[in-house]
């Protein structure tokens, strides 16, 4: 009989243990080996039953908080269960579980803190001095992936505080489902430094610290001496950064990168997940009819407008040039002659902000991350709003990762774009990015009925197929079908698990833009021809563990090349490693490997 933990919790005490509980599964010989008789009715269970019984109840639940509040509670009592039921059912929970309802969650975290389980370590401002007993306070010494918020910029409904403490908690739930990090091994952390958020200022209820946010000086001062307890402590750990604000965003990652294993999600694995769905788009993009000419399908031919310039929208952007840099010396292009990374980004993007088209001539100071995309020619210094934009630049891609106002992709907007493409035998590639729903740039429902089916959609919520009967094809060609198409969700959940845990595993000294790259390509490749018959630029996630597993590869094959690890490739090589490594959730003890009789998830 194998053992339910190292420590050997008894009775009560490991019922209340959510790593080690198993609930009605727990069979009558560990009942009696582990001091559980007569805490639990007599019935056994397994796992599948389990399962089965908690879909029905969650299936019960009618509205998303309520689904959301539901697995909360499964993850407080029963982790294994918990993320076996997000394995076999992940397409119908990942939205309650992440976004979109996370969102809502996180409104409503100060007001539902009673009533749940704490989870996840808080660094606040009056502990500043005492920060190496608040690690040593989390009793886990073997924490191997660490998700750190200040909570400034929580998805797009701005600074929440202590109240985004959901997101870290929700991305670390995706790195155990999808990357099979042992829930132990996960940490989720908010700096609490104060909030500039007038209603938890007011708010007597609110459970952070009710002062307004630092100046810069005492913010980086004080994330240095959270970073250092935390490397004191766990010294092997994968740092993410996640929802800092833009002005502080890029200084973190460029203060951090080289010193400590991190990244930031919202900037490189954000840029990575768009730029695998573009290479996608573009497969489509190569179907084009009999006698089309001039079709733009490689990465570098493509004219890009950006609705948003911040961390998102800039992080994005870095990694497409970079590509189409790649791109050209990949097709045999001379290094020394070829067009340099800055020259992609003067002149294929145009990012735009609050005051329009971001131009050096514009006459305000920018940002420092928005400066190598200030546009020096004089007619983009006229465009101020995204449809002058769209109707002078001819956009072959629109991206929308500004996370401000919902519905910035007008009907308008849209015609014209697939108007202008649709003269050239192009289809509009379309990214509505931003997240929750309600921030959404527009719908896919939206997006395929303007077009009439032709453009290539991806969004970062999730939205139902949408089925219309189509009166023109691609391009100019005739034609009427009726037909449902799906739209891929371009969810930064295809990349950080497998970055993260490909990182971890290859014993990498720092995360690298190449693994970015790497990565990126790696998913790009896992969409299928019947993915993109489907409408989707991603993949079916259903095959989480098997994307992950590909992305981790080629995370670890990154650090290996670069030198980054001291590590040796694995006789049998990095996929199968990392599938040997993985936990998933069985009814083992649970550090155990899947077993060999386990069903596939």
């Amino acid at each position: 009989m194998q053992k339910i933990l190292s420590g050997d919790k008894k009775g009560v005490e490991l019922l209340r243990d959510p790593v080690a509980n198993r609930e009605l599964a727990f069979t009558q010989a560990e009942r009696a080996q582990h001091g559980l008789r007569g805490l639990l009715p007599v019935a056994e269970l397994t796992l599948q039953q389990q399962v089965a019984r908690q879909l029905e109840l969650f299936r019960k639940r009618k509205t998303a908080l309520e689904k959301h509040s539901f697995l909360d509670d499964l993850h407080n009592k029963n982790e294994t269960l918990y993320y076996r039921f997000l394995l076999d059912h992940f397409s119908e929970s990942l939205p309650f579980v992440y976004t979109p309802t996370v969102g809502e969650a996180c409104q409503n975290y100060s007001n539902l803190f009673a009533q749940q389980r704490p989870r996840g370590l808080f660094m606040s401002k009056p502990d500043r001095e005492h920060f190496d007993e608040v690690c040593r306070n989390w009793s886990e010494d073997d924490v191997e992936i660490i998700v750190m918020t200040d909570g400034s910029r929580i998805l797009g409904l701005g600074d929440l505080g202590v109240n985004g403490m959901g997101i870290p908690v929700g991305k670390l739930a995706l790195y155990v489902a999808a990357a099979g990090f042992h829930p132990a091994k996960a940490l989720p952390v908010t700096i609490d430094m104060g909030t500039n958020n007038e209603k938890n200022l007011a708010d007597e209820g609110y459970v952070g610290v009710r002062e307004r946010r630092p100046h810069d000086e005492e913010f980086y001062a004080t994330m240095r001496d959270a970073i250092t307890a935390i490397s004191k402590r766990w010294p092997k750990a994968l740092l993410q950064f996640e929802d800092f604000s833009n002005e502080h965003a890029f200084g973190l990652l460029e203060e951090y990168k080289d010193k400590t294993l991190c990244f930031n999600d919202d900037i490189q694995g954000t840029a990575a997940t768009v730029l695998a769905g573009l290479l996608a788009s573009l497969r489509i993009q190569r179907c084009a009819p009999p006698g089309a000419t001039d079709v733009p399908v490689r990465l570098r031919d493509q004219r890009i407008v950006f609705l948003g310039a911040g961390s998102a929208g800039v992080g994005v952007a870095d990694l497409i040039a970079e590509g189409m840099y790649l791109e050209a010396i990949a097709a045999g292009e001379d290094p020394a002659k070829t067009k340099t990374v800055d020259w992609y980004r003067k002149n294929n993007f145009w990012l735009i902000d609050s005051k329009g088209v971001v131009n050096a001539s514009r006459g305000d100071k920018l940002q420092a991350h928005k400066i190598r995309y200030a546009r020096e020619d004089a007619d983009s210094a006229k465009l101020r709003t995204l449809a002058d934009a769209v109707a002078e630049v001819k956009p072959t891609m629109l991206l929308g990762l500004a996370g401000v106002v919902g519905g910035s992709f007008t009907q308008a907007i849209v015609k014209r774009m697939d108007s202008d493409c649709a003269d050239v035998w192009r289809r509009p590639i379309i990214m509505a990015l931003s997240n929750p729903t309600s921030q959404a740039e527009c719908t896919a429902e939206q997006v395929y009925n303007w077009t009439e089916g032709r453009a290539i959609f991806a969004s970062g919520s999730p939205f139902a197929p949408v089925t219309l009967t189509t009166t023109t094809n691609i391009g100019k060609g005739v034609g009427g079908e009726r037909k449902v198409i799906h739209t891929g969700q371009g969810n930064n959940m295809y990349i950080f698990p497998g970055v993260g845990f490909g990182a971890v595993r290859s014993g990498a000294s720092r995360v690298t833009n190449s693994m970015f790259h790497a990565a990126a390509r790696a998913l790009a490749d896992t969409v299928t021809v019947e993915d993109l018959q489907r409408g989707s630029v991603y993949p079916e996630l259903w095959r989480i563990r098997e994307i992950t597993l590909k992305v981790a590869a080629a995370t670890c094959e990154v650090a290996d090349r670069g030198c980054l690890t001291k590590s040796r490739p694995p006789p049998n090589g990095w996929l199968d490693h990392l599938q040997q490594t993985m936990w998933w959730p069985t009814l083992t003890y649970p550090g155990a490997t899947k077993p060999d009789n386990e069903s596939k998830l």
